[in-house]
């Protein structure tokens, strides 16, 4: 089984890598175990089906065509000479909409879908679909909402199985997410998979003119699309818990496609806004430019696969001083057996190892990696 690691799509919001380096976790970390692994560079992925991007363009003008003007944010969020290897694959692009239209076909055919009328409600002034409640749309900022009848996509949740089970987390039977699988189940029986946007997968095909795909379910769709670009058995989605909780219910139906299965590998966030004061302890060992980024872009995005619930600031210190260590112990030759056990542990999604100062030596040794610390994940 071919897995292949890759990043939770990540929202084109206004930010840049520099700026925000939390943003990049999971592409680093997708990085990094794809090459430990010995699987390819694999694109980045990009969420940009949202309500926000919606009222960026129009707040531009508008006359850029959109799949454009989300390329040059996307762009911008990059250091100068350090586009990913791969390329970049949105949530909106050509490939995506034609295997999330493929898996919406084979779901409606199994009755796991339906395409049924639904009353929602919706604002007065601007048509966009809006939850319960009485704040103003998001889209308009009318207050006036009235229940619309119309097609809409929708799921029901599977009854002989959870939203989430053990084979739908990477990661072995001691570090399942218990309290996460409870939790990712509690929403409605039926969910609608459509949305009112300007931007996205486009539903007409289906009978649903006007509407698209909710990124939710987009997001998968994204996912999968990269490991059957790559031949992929297996495509392991590096994400927050909290964003898994966010999307597992409207993933369900879309977590396996035509030999393509997805699974999430959970992550915690990191404390980037603390790891300037580790500045006296990078002194007091010498630890060069290329070793910090080495740290900071590598070891800590691994470590977080170990962390699930984030790392804590103080953390920080005892884990440079475990990283300098390793680094320091590098052996002159890899040996192949451990490399290959590696291997194996992180298919299993068991993350023990990174806490083992031999072991870590040894990836840091089998990568090659202190030649290539300065340059941006692939």
């Amino acid at each position: 089984m071919r897995q292949l690691f890759l990043n939770g799509p990540v929202q084109n919001g206004p930010f840049t890598f520099e700026a925000k380096p939390g943003k990049a976790v999971g592409i680093r970390l997708a990085a990094a175990l794809n090459a430990i692994i010995g699987a390819p560079s694999v694109p980045h992925l990009w969420n940009t089906v949202t309500l926000a991007g919606d009222l960026r363009h129009r707040r531009a003008g508008g006359t850029q065509v959109r799949e454009a003007f989300e390329a040059d944010l996307i762009a911008a969020k990059y250091p100068l000479g350090q586009s990913p290897v791969a390329g970049t694959l949105t949530d909106a692009d050509a490939e995506v909409a034609i295997l999330a239209l493929e898996m919406i076909e084979n779901n409606l055919r199994t009755g796991t879908l339906v395409v049924s009328r639904e009353t929602v409600p919706t604002c007065r002034a601007c048509g966009h679909m809006t939850g319960g409640g009485s704040h103003p749309c998001n889209a308009c900022g009318s207050t006036e909402t009235q229940p619309r009848t119309g097609l809409h996509l929708v799921a029901e949740l599977a009854k002989d199985r959870p939203v989430l089970d053990r084979s739908d987390i990477h990661a072995s039977h001691r570090q399942q997410p218990r309290h996460l699988q409870n939790t990712a189940g509690n929403v409605t029986q039926r969910l609608i998979l459509t949305r009112t946007r300007d931007h996205g997968i486009d539903l007409s095909p289906l009978g649903l003119a006007g509407l698209v795909l909710d990124p939710r379910v987009g997001i998968h769709a994204t996912v999968l699309a990269a490991a059957r670009r790559h031949q992929a058995d297996t495509a392991v989605m590096t994400i927050t818990q909290n964003a898994a909780n966010h999307i597992a219910a409207h993933g369900q139906h879309f977590r396996e496609h035509l030999g393509i299965r997805l699974q999430y590998a959970l992550h915690g966030h990191l404390p980037y806004d603390h790891t300037a004061d580790l500045r006296p302890m990078y002194e007091s060992y010498r630890a060069s430019t290329r070793t910090r980024a080495a740290f900071e872009t590598w070891f800590l995005p691994l470590f977080s696969l170990k962390e699930k619930s984030g790392i804590r600031p103080e953390q920080l210190p005892a884990l440079f001083k475990h990283f300098m260590r390793a680094h320091m112990a590098l052996p002159a030759e890899p040996e192949a057996a451990v490399i290959d056990a590696l291997r194996l542990a992180i298919g299993h999604g068991n993350s023990d190892w990174i806490m083992s100062k031999p072991r870590l030596a040894t990836v840091m040794a089998a990568m090659g990696f202190f030649e290539h610390a300065d340059r941006a994940p692939e």
